[in-house]
């Protein structure tokens, strides 16, 4: 016979428990921050990268990706890609993946934890594990400005993912709802059209994060996103840490300035829907890298196996 669940103190009681004693202010679980005495290897040379954003470069290709589309690309390690808004607001929504594996793609809530909720200048975005390492450095944000508005919103989010066509359907009134260009279907076209990686589906798609969007949680943890602050000429640069594949959706919610669910929202939305533009340049001076003792990321350390042990057969030991 089992025995009765333990009697536990009330909720109002936990709670005033809870408040009795005060709670010191938080500290960061991963500081990205560089100390002279105990420098983080979450942290990069600033000095170094405002050499490299500064440094004169070649431009090697430039494209405009149209309203509510996709398209990939890729940047070869030390590579510098800006994406920026030639007519004025619009979201992006950005996938990354090494170049030479579709295993090895950007990790959203891991970038999130070691940087912050919203990204800037001298943050990198991380790839999944076992690999954990940066796919790139952003090294210049012209909305770096923004900070914190009213109502806590911030830009380039990594909270929230992209809009897909599943949520629409699930969240429309007959629950049939087509509409073939959300992020989700304008990044897999993209890479599907690619052609980079054989067998890709659309499972390969993953969190994104979301450039010159503003977001935050309210007073009750809930998401929400303000209009696109981006004006004409607004950009966001990065440096390829290794060799990257890009995918770039221009969002079909455009600025976000009359973002809704409802039947008439696709059409309404398309009158605030702009295109982005991707340039991706060479540094003039190639060497300039190797001699300030720049190289590409490599891949984590770790080398265990998670304490799991393999044997090699009967009576033969383990690996």
């Amino acid at each position: 016979m089992s025995s009765p669940p333990p009697s536990l103190p009330s909720d109002a009681e936990r709670r005033a428990a809870r408040d009795a004693k005060p709670i010191p202010p938080p500290v960061p679980a991963y500081l990205a921050a560089a100390g002279e005495d105990n420098p983080s290897p979450l942290a990069v040379d600033r000095k170094l990268y405002d050499t490299i954003q500064a440094a004169p470069r070649v431009l090697v290709e430039d494209f405009l990706i149209p309203i509510r589309s996709g398209k990939a690309w890729k940047a070869p390690a030390g590579a510098i890609v800006r994406i920026s808004t030639p007519e004025g607001a619009q979201v992006g929504d950005l996938n990354l993946w090494s170049a030479h594996n579709p295993r090895e793609r950007f990790w959203a809530s891991r970038t999130r934890q070691l940087h912050s909720t919203h990204v800037s200048v001298y943050d990198r975005l991380w790839s999944c594990l076992p690999y954990m390492r940066p796919l790139v450095t952003i090294i210049r944000d012209t909305l770096s400005w923004y900070g914190t508005d009213s109502t806590g919103g911030r830009v380039h989010d990594l909270l929230g993912t992209g809009c897909d066509p599943y949520i629409k359907a699930v969240l429309s009134e007959d629950g049939r709802a087509r509409y073939d260009y959300h992020c989700k279907s304008n990044l897999a076209r993209a890479v599907a059209g690619s052609g980079e990686f054989p067998g890709w589906t659309e499972a390969d798609v993953h969190d994104v994060i979301n450039i010159f969007q503003v977001t935050g949680l309210d007073s009750k943890g809930r998401y929400f996103m303000n209009p696109c602050p981006a004006v004409k000429g607004d950009c966001l640069e990065f440096l390829a840490e290794q060799d990257v594949l890009f995918a770039l959706s221009t969002c079909p919610g455009g600025d976000l300035s009359q973002w809704g669910l409802g039947s008439d929202s696709d059409e309404v939305m398309l009158k605030c829907c702009r295109p982005l533009r991707v340039e991706v340049f060479r540094l003039e001076d190639e060497a300039l890298l190797q001699r300030s003792g720049w190289k590409p990321a490599e891949v984590s350390r770790y080398r265990g196996r998670h304490g799991m042990t393999v044997p090699l057969g009967e009576n033969q030991g383990e690996l």
